[in-house]
């Protein structure tokens, strides 16, 4: 099965039509968080474009194996194979146990991947359920000579790899010059490079978490866990790999150098990575102190920000702006976006109150294969968008009677909203929205029938009153001769 889907080949710099090796059976391998914290912004946008791309996989009809593992040791607070685990450092912050904070902050993760209303993943793997997976993979690397034991620890070394196989391929750095740079470094540490990363860490007498293995008590480097659990789950070569830029080096790099250093071969066939959130012009994130988490965005307690943003709002303003392109945090662009996605609500309202006309004068099928051409150019979401505002328009003209739609016209346009508002871009409510909205719905009725009643009975100051305290609620009420008619402003 093929489909005209091109997606941007970080390893290959350019974008590729993508064809699945086994047919329509897709292995897709994400990198998720390190659960020692909130999720922000950041966190966000990348768990937002794979689920995008997940979504739109489904829709094209391939089945997805879609992992999207949890690290929850390992990962070391300098990214440098020394410091403090990042689980370990929080538990001690919080009089914890590491696994203790782990769960908590996985748990928060997912609700507020829920809120987000993300597809959960097919697996989600913990790098401490997989011990035994990484030490067999240091092991095999260690045999093919690519390693080296260094009182207790192993080191991947990256010179004797790199004299045989390319290290470098994905982010496309210098390594000879960075292996230069680093040969003064030798004999300072256990190490022999100071480019040279941890497949396994012998654990210091006050690291809590540690494993038994053949050469230490200890830890599995950051970089094993990925490797490891992709081919478990995906095989030995898999289609798609996924996560934010700032993997490319060291952490995908040094995947790559793992599975040819086992295996003999490049586990992934197309890298793709998400591009920053910056706060003006500056990459958010924790290392840099200027992260917003989405707990913070959801209820407005943050300097700065000017007001709660809803879920919805937060994903959509990360879908206006291509997954490869930079997204600058605003409160003008978070405002922009919560209208523009009031205005889509509205339509799809009003396109489930139209009645068809005898003869159509529009044309609908510019716009539906306006969609199709976008999603498949790369996943280009604001394209997408764009032309679901151009439906919007088109609704709005007929709910004015400036535009006749057909039977069959209301029925694509119902289609393209279904299938590409809700059902790709997912800007469909969480489980329990369409109870709220229910219940939202039939109070705001029972309000405007209270007011109905007094204005039949002629009593204006209850009639004004019931108003004017929806407007101060920020409702618009419009008198027609059909009835009331409300919107949220």
């Amino acid at each position: 099965m093929e489909h005209p889907l091109k997606i941007y080949n970080t390893l290959s710099r350019q974008k590729e039509q993508f064809i699945p090796a086994n047919g329509v059976n897709t292995g897709m391998y994400v990198c998720g968080p390190t659960v020692y914290g909130d999720p922000h912004l950041g966190h966000a946008r990348s768990a937002i474009t794979f689920d995008i791309l997940f979504r739109y996989l489904k829709y094209l009809g391939y089945n997805v194996r879609y992992v999207r593992n949890i690290t929850d040791v390992g990962h070391l607070v300098h990214d440098a194979d020394d410091g403090d685990d990042k689980i370990s450092k929080q538990a001690r912050l919080e009089q914890l146990e590491p696994m203790e904070v782990a769960q908590l902050y996985a748990n928060r993760y997912h609700m507020f991947m829920n809120d987000l209303n993300l597809l959960p993943p097919s697996i989600e793997p913990l790098a401490s359920g997989h011990i035994i997976e990484q030490i067999a993979l240091t092991q095999e690397i260690l045999d093919n000579g690519y390693a080296y034991v260094s009182e207790g620890s192993v080191y991947f070394d990256v010179e004797k790899y790199n004299a045989s196989h390319p290290y470098g391929i994905l982010s496309g750095r210098n390594i000879d010059d960075m292996l230069s740079a680093t040969r003064e470094l030798d004999g300072q540490d256990e190490k022999r490079r100071s480019i040279d990363f941890a497949l396994w860490k012998k654990a210091k007498p006050e690291h809590i978490m540690r494993w038994p293995s053949p050469w230490s008590e200890g830890f599995p480097g950051w970089h094993c866990e990925c490797t490891a659990m992709g081919r478990k789950y995906l095989g030995n070569r898999f289609d798609i790999h996924g996560g934010g830029m700032d993997l490319i080096f060291p952490h995908h790099e040094c995947e790559i150098a793992q599975a040819v250093a086992s295996q003999g071969s490049n586990p992934v066939r197309y890298w793709m990575h998400n591009n920053m959130i910056t706060l003006n012009g500056q990459k958010m994130g924790k290392s840099l102190g200027n992260a917003i988490t989405l707990a913070q965005f959801f209820n407005g307690e943050h300097p700065l920000l000017e007001q709660a943003y809803a879920p919805t709002t937060i994903r959509f303003f990360i879908l206006q702006a291509h997954y490869r392109s930079t997204a600058d945090f605003g409160n003008e662009a978070l405002k922009a976006s919560e209208k523009g996605l009031a205005r889509l609500h509205d339509a799809w309202t009003s396109l489930n109150q139209l009645a068809p006309a005898a003869a159509s004068s529009a044309n609908i099928s510019d716009i539906a294969s306006g969609c199709a051409a976008a999603m498949n150019d790369d996943l280009n979401t604001p394209v997408l968008i764009s032309h679901l505002f151009d439906a919007a328009r088109i609704i709005n003209s007929a709910k004015d009677g400036r535009t006749g739609l057909s039977a069959d016209d209301l029925n694509e346009l119902r289609r393209i909203f279904q299938s590409y508002f809700f059902d790709i871009l997912g800007m469909n409510s969480s489980s329990e929205a369409p109870a709220r909205e229910e219940a939202f719905g039939k109070a705001l009725d029972l309000l405007l029938d209270l007011r109905r009643q007094a204005k039949e009975s002629k009593d204006w100051a209850t009639s004004d009153k019931i108003r004017n305290a929806l407007a101060e609620a920020g409702f618009e009420i419009k008198d027609t001769k059909d009835g009331t008619e409300w919107k949220l402003t």
